[in-house]
C-alpha cells in the first residue's frame, strides 16, 4: 500500500509543552512498526512490532527506542513467517489471575480475503526487560467476522468486561467487533459485531489505524492517518457504547504513515511511532490528565 502525505498533509508544528520526540527506533529491521502497547509488569518498557514481512516476533523497547529484548512468539506453520499480517498490540488480563499478557493480532488483511484471522497470547516475562532473546508459546484463537472479511487494523482489550476488541480500517463507517478475552486456545469463533463508527474526512486519510485502552478501562484512544480520537468510559458502559459518543480530537503530528498508538501505564499520556527507518517515537501528554 503507497502512503503519499505531501503538501497541505505534511507535517505540522506543535505545542512542545503539548508534544515532543522523545526517542527513535534504534534498528532498521524495524521499519514497518504498526502496534504499540505499555507492559503490563515492567515500568517504562513498551512493545512493538513490524507488519506484514516479518516473522512471529515483536520488540521490548524503551521509550528513547532502546531495544530491551526481542521476543520471538510460535506462530502458525502453515504461513511462511509464522504470521500473515501483525497490525496491532495489545497488553492485559488473561486465564491466570495476577497475569499479564501480550495479545498481537494477525488481523491485516488488505484485499479482505481471508477466512480467519488470528489474535496469539503470550504471558509477559520479567526478563523481558532486561537484555535477551526470548522464544516463548502462545494460545491463539482464530476469528470469523459474521459479515464476512475485512481488513483491520485496531487490536484493543478491555479489563472491565473482559472483552477482545477489532476495529475495521477501510469502509466509510468502520465496524467494531467483540469476542471474550478469556478463551480456549486453538478454538474458532464468531466475532460479535456491536455497532458502525463514522469520521469524518477524505477516504484513505480516515482509515483507522490503530487503539488502545487505558490499563483501568476508563479511557479510549482510536486513531486515523491523520488524527486521534479520544473517550472516557462513563461508569462501567460497554467500551462500544463510549465510542459512539462525540470524541475529543487530541494533539498529533502526521506522521509519514502512523499506525501505532498507545497508552502510558498510568493513563496520563500515550505514545505514537510510524513506519519507516528510525522512526520518531512521540509523547504527548493527554490534556486534563
Amino acid at each position: 500500500m503507497i502512503i503519499l502525505f505531501l503538501g497541505a498533509y505534511g507535517r505540522h508544528k506543535y505545542d512542545n509543552h503539548t508534544t515532543n520526540v522523545v526517542g527513535r527506533l534504534q534498528r532498521r529491521d524495524m521499519d514497518e512498526i504498526s502496534g504499540i502497547a505499555a507492559s503490563g509488569i515492567n515500568p517504562d518498557l513498551y512493545y512493538v512490532h513490524n507488519d506484514s514481512g516479518d516473522t512471529s516476533r515483536f520488540f521490548a523497547i524503551l521509550p528513547s527506542g532502546k531495544v530491551k529484548s526481542i521476543i520471538y512468539f510460535k506462530g502458525d506453520p502453515r504461513q511462511k513467517y509464522g504470521v500473515h499480517d501483525c497490525e496491532d498490540i495489545a497488553v492485559g488480563p488473561g486465564p491466570v489471575k495476577g497475569k499479564s499478557y501480550v495479545y498481537m493480532g494477525d488481523i491485516g488483511d488488505n484485499d479482505a480475503v481471508y477466512r480467519h484471522i488470528t489474535v496469539y497470547r503470550i504471558e509477559e516475562k520479567t526478563t523481558w526487560a532486561k537484555d535477551t532473546l526470548a522464544s516463548e508459546d502462545s494460545a491463539p484463537i482464530r476469528f470469523k467476522y459474521p459479515d464476512g472479511p475485512k481488513d483491520a487494523e485496531t487490536l484493543m482489550i478491555d479489563p472491565i468486561e473482559k472483552l477482545i476488541y477489532i476495529v475495521s480500517k477501510r469502509e466509510d463507517s468502520v465496524t467494531v467487533y467483540t469476542s471474550p478475552l478469556l478463551y480456549k486456545p486453538n478454538t474458532s469463533v464468531i466475532l460479535t459485531k456491536r455497532c458502525k463508527l463514522y469520521f469524518p474526512g477524505i477516504e484513505l486519510f480516515k482509515w483507522i489505524t490503530g487503539g488502545d485502552i487505558s490499563k483501568d478501562g476508563q479511557q479510549v484512544l482510536i486513531k486515523s492517518y491523520t488524527k486521534v480520537y479520544y473517550w472516557k468510559r462513563e461508569g462501567n458502559e460497554p467500551i462500544w457504547k463510549t465510542i459512539q459518543k462525540k470524541p475529543r480530537i487530541l494533539p498529533y503530528p502526521q506522521e509519514k504513515q502512523g499506525e501505532a498508538i498507545g497508552f502510558t501505564p498510568d493513563g496520563k499520556g500515550y505514545y505514537t511511532t510510524s513506519e519507516g527507518v528510525y522512526s520518531p517515537i512521540y509523547y504527548y501528554k493527554i490534556p486534563g490528565n
